[in-house]
């Protein structure tokens, strides 16, 4: 396939993808962080690799670009801390370093947003998992058919393509949605 062709095709697919994203799936994880954030409770987003940055990207959006909500939103990625996720793969196991975050933060009625484009990560799904049982709020942002996470989380939003690129850029696309109408609406 020549290069422009490929670039063609490709943005074709990215923009296929992005459009099958629910407006109603959205809507509805808006009113569950802004429930939080009126609440004072905490949000903290997880993910691997690329679903990492984009954890770290909607910490920093919710924490600091929405920051002229009153109350604020009280959110941290548990993707940012080197030291602490290192010492847990080293001396526990690595599908434990966001549990084990998880337990000195985390308290009923939080939220938990996990990012995962296979929605089968060990450390994602028992991380949710554990949300879960300690009554935290969870929501599971995942791609291809959802995996193990799209069967964990309570609210799942599914970006469906068989390109990891595409799932990466609707997730990224979904935290961009709920930020910026945190950001441009100014509840």
């Amino acid at each position: 396939m020549a290069t422009i062709e490929y670039l063609k095709h490709f943005k074709e697919e990215a923009l296929q993808a992005i459009q099958q994203i629910k407006e109603e799936e959205i809507a509805f994880i808006i009113e569950v962080l802004d429930k939080c954030r009126r609440e004072q409770k905490q949000i903290f987003l997880i993910g691997n690799g690329g679903s990492a940055a984009t954890a770290t990207h909607f910490a920093n959006d919710l924490g600091k670009g929405a920051s002229a909500l009153q109350p604020r939103f009280r959110v941290l990625s548990l993707t940012d801390n080197v030291a602490w996720i290192t010492a847990l793969a080293n001396d526990l196991d690595y599908s434990q370093i966001f549990v084990e975050q998880l337990k000195n933060y985390a308290q009923p009625g939080d939220v938990v947003v996990a990012f995962s484009g296979s929605g089968n990560s060990p450390n994602i799904v028992a991380a949710v998992d554990w949300a879960k049982k300690n009554k935290c709020v969870t929501i599971g942002v995942t791609g291809r058919p959802g995996g193990k996470l799209a069967h964990t989380a309570k609210t799942v939003i599914h970006i469906e393509s068989p390109h990891m690129a595409h799932i990466e850029e609707g997730h990224f696309i979904v935290q961009h949605l709920i930020g910026y109408y945190f950001m441009e609406n100014r509840l």
